[in-house]
């Protein structure tokens, strides 16, 4: 009996000590630890499930399309007609006339040069996709627990070497910066410039007929910076700087949170932001 009870009394002491929760550092404006604060139960509940985030994030990446579609005389644009059987010939339609290497040529087919493509595209086509909202809420959650893992984060390709820890964490002060310069001082003594630099590096001319089209330049993903919605001008600061993205933290995005679709974004939250996700993902 006295065995049975001093069991169950270590039990009882690893139990609490395996449900205490972990402390996060918040960092200063200077880049030094300022204080602790507990870690929001959404970083450590919530399983990862990247399964669900690539098919919510597939889905709702449909719901930016417009609808386009090919002119509906593309291809068809001759008074082309078969010759028929008995000449040795296919017999898909053919071009009139004479005197020019256009006559007697294929058209409407698909297989044909100037012909219509395959099943043309229309405008009623189903673009959109309706998401579930549990599953959106689990993807958001499990994408948020997956930005708190050094190691995802470090596999998505975000240079890490001189970030204190992860998630991290900086005081409110930051919401009051105002000026681009002065968010570099607070990134770079935070430690994330060189993943900012990184991004800046690789914008480059996109591959395609997209440089035609208001998308002319791609580049690789930077930080989140994600804030409350009493901030002061620190997610306009940041705004400009290449790759660099930025939240409410009442409205998160998993096309932010896991671009591409896949996990581990590197997230800079305020101190307030990150006081949020309790009550937000209780």
């Amino acid at each position: 009996e006295v065995e049975t009870r001093e069991r169950e009394r270590k039990y009882e002491a690893r139990r609490r000590r395996m449900s205490a929760r972990p402390l996060v550092s918040v960092q200063d404006l200077d880049g030094k630890s300022k204080d602790q604060m507990a870690l929001p139960a959404v970083f450590t509940k919530t399983p990862l499930r990247p399964d669900v985030v690539r098919v919510v994030h597939t889905n709702m990446r449909k719901n930016h399309m417009q609808a386009h579609a090919v002119s509906e005389n593309a291809g068809v644009q001759t008074a082309a007609a078969s010759w028929g059987t008995g000449r040795a010939v296919s017999r898909i339609p053919r071009v009139p006339g004479g005197g020019t290497h256009r006559c007697g040529q294929g058209a409407y087919g698909n297989m044909c040069r100037g012909g219509h493509m395959f099943s043309p595209m229309k405008t009623w086509r189903r673009w959109h996709r309706k998401v579930n909202l549990k599953e959106k809420r689990l993807a958001v959650a499990s994408a948020l627990a997956a930005s708190a893992v050094p190691a995802l984060v470090m596999a998505r390709g975000h240079v890490v070497d001189e970030v204190a820890e992860i998630p991290l964490v900086v005081s409110d002060a930051a919401e009051t910066i105002t000026k681009t310069s002065k968010a570099v001082d607070l990134l770079k003594s935070l430690g994330v410039y060189a993943d900012v630099a990184k991004s800046a590096k690789s914008k480059n001319l996109r591959r395609g007929k997209g440089k035609m089209r208001n998308r002319r330049y791609v580049c690789r993903k930077g930080p989140l910076v994600i804030v409350t919605s009493n901030d002061q001008g620190f997610a306009k600061s940041v705004r400009n700087l290449t790759g660099v993205d930025t939240a409410n933290v009442e409205r998160l995005n998993l096309l932010d949170l896991a671009p591409g679709g896949h996990l581990g974004r590197l997230c800079i939250w305020t101190k307030g932001a990150m006081a949020k996700l309790d009550e937000l993902y209780a």
